[in-house]
């Protein structure tokens, strides 16, 4: 098949029914929001030990004693090393047998939850996209694959793991030995970096050779239902058999890596860091991964994409974002109860950020007027809508741990918001800066909570057999049209907060 095949097939998925893939990708990216729940558990659990021994009474007058630190610690060094050695007792008080395991069995189920949902969700990815390849639904092959094959690809990304460490401890061994004899040798320095240079040139090719067999092995183990040594083997015989499509891919990819990279590089200087998350996430891995089954899906003779729309890529446009306003008012209008739910949580979770922040009232505070010092509308406007949607797509889709991400989400995001309101030196200020843009981000980043809650009850009932992988795979599909909606409201917030919260009631002062 010819190149121009495959990215064909590439486009054609991504714009005919996006909403039967892209779910997969924003998974990947709940992973992180569902891990979190771990560490938000644990430091409720350490609330709650510091303040039933008495500790946390402690570590209050510890700060209320010590005060703020120095503005300019340079300006007095004395000054604030004194302030820094009056937080030896607070620290004391942190780290006791029981707060120590507790963080460190935090690190360790992090990290195993994470390493397992990672593995799972990279398998649904490939499934769907190897699905969608063949004009079949996605959703629900993708389904399926994160169950059938999360355990191939976690061992597939613990030998890549190993591999990479064997490598690099072999290289900088031989490295070592290398710069030693040459050095004994010649009787001179020079030999050493130099020894240490072609060392980092050969771990480098290394690499760039086992990344470039591990990057086929998982499409093999998808599309051959291979285990993980065969993946390996098949990947091995599909770069020998077919090099011109395999070298098309890696430089595919690190041409789109290294794009987004520098456009991402360009936009943090003027602190828009998150857009690069969204085009990551919604366009650039699925494209990379699509692409890769393609040509993967070519060699075993297996494409069978579905055909391009007919529409323009600007009606396309359009009838999504219509179709995402509709879903998100039919959701609104259809779940009240989950929403009245929502909105409670929201303000227990202020309250108790109000209660808990009201015995450091005058020795933290925040300020929304320093918050806004340097601020450049348009790339703040961005910025804003970036962060927001990206807090609701991952709010939502994390509910598919059986909602709990969700709930917990909300109610730290209201214990942070009850805090800072706290100790907010000037609320009259803060209020009229949070009005404009809140009456339309407030509600939506609630509707994305309540979407993730009804995400939940949908896996809720599939794991129980109430409901059927299909049902699942339609509340994955319409959340992500909800999204589309709640995209909407975030934008035009994000617009405000950017261009008018920052500055209309200063007319008035």
């Amino acid at each position: 098949m010819a190149l121009s095949d495959f990215v064909t097939a590439v486009v054609a998925v991504l714009r005919r029914r996006p909403a039967d893939l892209l779910p997969m990708y924003v998974l990947g990216v709940a992973v992180t929001a569902i891990v979190r729940v771990v560490p938000f558990v644990a430091i409720a659990i350490a609330y709650i030990v510091l303040a039933t021994t008495g500790r946390l009474e402690s570590i209050r007058t510890a700060l209320t004693e010590l005060g703020s630190p120095p503005t300019d610690p340079n300006a007095d060094p004395e000054a604030f090393e004194t302030w820094a050695n009056g937080l030896e007792p607070i620290v004391d008080q942190l780290l006791t047998p029981q707060l120590v395991v507790l963080g460190l069995g935090t690190v360790l189920v992090s990290v195993l939850l994470f390493a397992l949902l990672s593995a799972g969700v990279a398998a649904g990815q490939l499934t769907a996209c190897y699905s969608r390849l063949r004009d079949n639904r996605g959703l629900l092959a993708g389904v399926d694959g994160a169950r059938r094959y999360w355990l191939r690809f976690l061992g597939l990304f613990l030998l890549e793991l190993l591999c990479w460490i064997a490598v690099l401890v072999t290289v900088g061994f031989g490295a070592v030995l290398l710069a030693g004899a040459g050095s004994l040798a010649t009787g001179s320095m020079v030999v050493a970096p130099l020894a240490v240079l072609l060392a980092m040139l050969v771990a480098l090719v290394v690499l760039l050779v086992v990344r470039a067999l591990f990057a086929f092995a998982p499409v093999a183990v998808v599309v051959d239902d291979a285990g993980v040594f065969a993946s390996l083997w098949r990947a091995a015989g599909f770069v020998r058999r077919q090099p011109v499509d395999a070298l098309f891919y890696y430089i595919v990819a690190l041409v789109a890596l290294v794009g987004v990279s520098s456009v991402v590089g360009l936009l943090s200087l003027v602190d828009v860091v998150t857009i690069g998350s969204l085009v990551s996430t919604l366009v650039l891995l699925p494209a990379l991964d699509l692409l890769k089954t393609a040509i993967y899906c070519g060699y075993r003779d297996r494409l069978a994409p579905p055909e391009p729309p007919t529409e323009s890529l600007r009606q396309q446009l359009r009838g999504g974002l219509r179709r995402g306003w509709t879903e998100m008012t039919s959701f609104v209008r259809a779940t009240p109860g989950t929403h009245a739910l929502v909105v409670g949580l929201a303000l227990l979770g202020f309250w108790v950020g109000w209660m808990a922040a009201e015995p450091f009232v005058g020795t933290f505070e925040a300020s929304i007027a320093t918050r806004l010092e340097g601020w450049l509308p348009p790339a703040m406007a961005l910025e804003l809508f970036g962060n927001n949607w990206l807090v609701a797509l991952t709010t939502a889709y994390a509910g598919v741990a059986f909602a709990i991400p969700a709930v917990i989400s909300l109610l730290f995001n209201g214990i942070a918001i009850g805090i800072a309101a706290r100790l907010e030196v000037d609320p009259t200020e803060l209020a009229a800066f949070m009005v404009p843009h809140g009456i339309v981000e407030i509600p939506a980043i609630l509707i994305a909570s309540a979407l993730g809650i009804s995400v939940g009850a949908t896996a809720w009932r599939t794991w129980q057999g109430r409901a059927s992988r299909t049902d699942f795979a339609d509340a994955l599909e319409r959340a992500f049209w909800v999204l589309v909606g709640i995209g909407i409201l975030l934008a035009i917030a994000a617009v405000i907060e950017g261009f008018v919260s920052p500055y209309y009631y200063r007319l008035f002062l």
